[in-house]
């Protein structure tokens, strides 16, 4: 291994403006996919509807069944100021990880609508706040404001896509099989299924679901000189015993997204551990151990995905699928096309 693959200036690159996709392909299965086996070196230009085409034989599949919730809130403070809000994660049952645009101190109270209070408890070091969330005075678990959250709030696009939210995003910014919910970003891989295609697969393929809610921390660019000395956020998961039976077995895996691939790579690591928190920075430096291929997106540039896609096959024949990609006019990003790697 080079020490340039250590360095985060190897995985940056100009991407042109017009390729990052805001509105996602239609149908679904209609976006480019790129394949890379990594045995013969070859590259392939399909679309994703080719996809099962290229599932090698004896291979199951795990997926991420995670729910984006309507993370983003409007409101406003006593003194009428206003106020966006941006739950990233539950740190346990009551307290609230968040993201606020707009000055707010500690004990300052957010109305958000429909009777639903957030109450600002802590401020962090990264100017990220702990809420906790009350309905007429009541304070709710998580769960109990999941609902309340569903009516008023709005989906997370991500910031590149630099738009509103609309209607149509409730669905496409989904699954088709998001179940859990919990995530604040959506396990961009799973998008390209249509519900038509997913039952194709899971009716020919071995298969399961593992859940990781995924948080903004996705989005953060990696921004120290060094990959190693990036600080890896943390994210839940929880992994059925259906998949850890297929992670225990020795069946070839081919990950769907990123997210679940630091899911099995988490657990192929500490093996007693079937739920908790995932802090696993995959990267040239650190391999996967137990997912042979990956279905994944086109990522920002000097971003932890980027780097994971190099940990599969290298920061420069990562720069090179890309630069190919771009040639190619792959679209990038959370709507974009997709990627294969055998």
């Amino acid at each position: 291994m080079s020490s340039s693959e250590l360095l985060t200036s190897s995985y940056d690159f100009t991407l042109p403006e017009e390729l990052i996709a805001t509105q996602p392909a239609n149908p679904r299965d209609s976006a480019k996919l790129l394949v890379y086996d990594r045995a013969s070196d070859e590259i392939s230009h399909v679309h994703f509807y080719d996809f099962e085409k290229f599932i090698p034989k004896n291979c199951a599949l795990i997926f991420n069944d995670t729910k984006v919730i309507k993370a983003r809130l409007f409101g406003q403070k006593e003194s009428g100021g206003k106020i966006e809000l941006l739950i990233n994660r539950a740190l346990d049952a009551h307290n609230i990880h968040v993201f606020i645009r707009g000055k707010v101190k500690v004990e300052t109270t957010i109305s958000l609508g429909s009777g639903l209070v957030a109450k600002v408890i802590e401020i962090l070091e990264d100017g990220s706040r702990v809420v906790n969330f009350y309905k007429n005075n009541a304070l709710l678990r998580f769960e109990e404001l999941l609902p309340i959250i569903e009516k008023i709030g709005h989906i997370p696009l991500p910031p590149y896509i630099q738009r509103e939210d609309v209607r149509e995003d409730e669905c496409e910014y989904q699954s088709v099989f998001a179940k859990e919910e919990g995530a604040v970003a959506a396990p961009t891989a799973s998008l390209h299924f249509t519900k038509e295609q997913h039952e194709r697969v899971c009716s020919n393929f071995a298969h399961a679901y593992i859940t990781l809610h995924v948080g903004s921390g996705t989005f953060k660019p990696v921004e120290c000189e060094k990959i190693l000395e990036h600080p890896m956020h943390s994210e839940y998961y929880d992994i059925s015993d259906s998949a850890k039976e297929l992670l225990d077995s020795d069946i070839a895996l081919l990950s769907v997204g990123t997210t679940s691939t630091r899911t099995i790579e988490f657990y192929a690591r500490n093996k007693e551990q079937q739920r908790g928190e995932a802090n696993l920075f995959l990267h040239p430096n650190n391999k996967p151990l137990r997912v042979n291929h990956i279905l994944t997106n086109f990522h920002l540039p000097k971003s932890t995905l980027l780097m994971l896609v190099a940990s599969f096959v290298g920061v420069d024949k990562a720069q090179e699928l890309y630069k190919i990609a771009i040639e190619k006019e792959y679209r990038f990003y959370s709507y974009g096309d997709a990627m294969l790697i055998l």
